[in-house]
């Protein structure tokens, strides 16, 4: 009898061990993005059985996109769940599977706009995991000690983050900076230039409406001029260097009384071993002038299937799971991720954990689009080419008229007719 007990044990293990399957996902690894991704993928092992490899993948979000790109271009199966930007839906289209048929109506507790961003040709190829809008962080101590408003605009920015740096240096801080953001020539730059940019009404790069670049006039001129001031100013010469992590390291320390970055910032500058944890406020980034408006690029970052898996019911099932209510709620208290669904931007742990998040709601349901929609598969050098010609000018290697003018000439050349249009 203890013999057939034992070989049904092993009977059913065997059973067990034949339909368990191993999957692999891709995830960042910005702030807690891989720690929280590996904690959630956990659950679900432990739920399902089945076995998650996580991987990780290169922060610097154009090296990432090389990096799928060749995977994918390949046909390999290596890796079956990919963490996407939200400007590359159009640019990896055809190697993603088409989740609607898979997630039965759950895509509809979504923004809207992100499942419609992450639509292409009628194909839902990925599932909104976070969104994300460019915030200004302030040291509310600061602004206090000095007596300084919060700024309204980057005029006011610029003023105030100059006053506070000198105080401080001269109170012995020398390695304090009035403001510190994204400007190593890579996909963060657009992001910051494109919100310079819009707060001055200097176009979005590429209309929307006629597909043609909108990037060649006097308030985008203004945009630049205005960033290019910071540098070596209030900003460190360094932050031509600089993306999230460098930027958020300074601001940490101590070491700057504004910073630009996203959401994820918030939770790391709360923590313990923060040098400025309790002394932080989060408000919508400035206005470019009087007549400006307050602008913030869209940003966040959505699940997809690969095309190659050997399992896409069963990736899309942990898809599912990990950009479900229950997983956004965790990584929004633990990691201030913004949820993609509005119900949790009204649930009082998230609002405990997050305070700006009910405060900025709008800041980030208006965010602006950076235009990959309209430039399809040709975005990545429409941003390429945006980006270096910001970084000539922040890097004092071009005036901003002559790099913009330059700029409008090569978009005009990459498509004669307009981005949208049969060429």
């Amino acid at each position: 009898m203890k013999r057939s007990l034992i070989s049904v044990a092993v009977l059913l293990g065997v059973a067990a061990s034949a339909q368990a399957a191993s999957l692999k996902i891709s995830c960042g690894a910005v702030g807690q993005e891989l720690e929280l991704c590996k904690q959630a993928v956990a659950q679900w092992s432990k739920k399902t059985g089945h076995d998650v490899q996580v991987v990780a993948t290169p922060n610097d979000s154009n090296e990432r996109l090389a990096l799928y790109q060749q995977i994918l271009g390949s046909g390999s199966d290596k890796i079956d769940i990919f963490q996407i930007d939200v400007v590359w839906p159009g640019i990896l289209a055809n190697h993603l599977v088409d989740l609607k048929p898979l997630a039965r109506g759950a895509e509809k507790q979504h923004f809207a706009g992100i499942v419609s961003n992450n639509t292409v040709a009628g194909r839902l190829v990925a599932m909104p995991w976070f969104t994300d809008a460019g915030l200004l962080y302030y040291r509310k101590d600061l602004l206090e000690k000095y007596k300084q408003p919060l700024p309204k605009t980057w005029e006011a920015l610029t003023a105030s983050a100059r006053k506070i740096q000198d105080g401080e240096r001269a109170a012995g801080n020398d390695r304090m900076w009035g403001y510190v953001w994204q400007g190593r020539a890579y996909e963060g730059l657009s992001c910051d230039a494109l919100e310079w940019l819009v707060s001055y009404k200097g176009g979005t790069i590429i209309d929307n409406a006629s597909g043609k670049p909108s990037i060649n006039n006097p308030q985008a001129v203004k945009a630049l001029q205005t960033a290019a001031g910071w540098v070596g100013t209030i900003t460190p010469k360094a932050v031509l260097n600089y993306g999230e992590e460098e930027a958020r390291g300074v601001f940490q320390a101590g070491n700057a009384v504004f910073m630009r970055n996203w959401p994820y910032a918030w939770a790391l500058t709360q923590k313990d071993d923060s040098a400025v944890r309790g002394k932080v406020g989060v408000m919508a980034l400035p206005k470019g002038g009087a007549d400006g408006r307050n602008a913030a690029t869209l940003g966040g970052w959505q699940l997809a299937v690969s095309k190659y898996t050997r399992n896409p019911q069963l990736a899309a099932e942990l898809v599912l799971f990990l950009t479900g209510s229950e997983v956004q709620k965790q990584r929004a208290i633990n990691g201030a991720y913004n949820p993609t669904i509005g119900a949790l931007y009204r649930d009082p742990a998230v609002l405990q954990a997050n305070p700006f998040f009910g405060e900025l709601y709008n800041t980030f349901t208006s965010a602006v689009g950076r235009p990959s929609s309209i430039t399809g598969t040709r975005y990545n050098q429409v941003s390429n080419q945006f980006w270096n010609a910001t970084h000539d000018v922040l890097s004092g290697k071009s005036d901003a008229a002559s790099a913009l003018a330059r700029l409008d000439a090569s978009l005009k050349r990459l498509a004669p007719a307009g981005f949208g249009r049969a060429q």
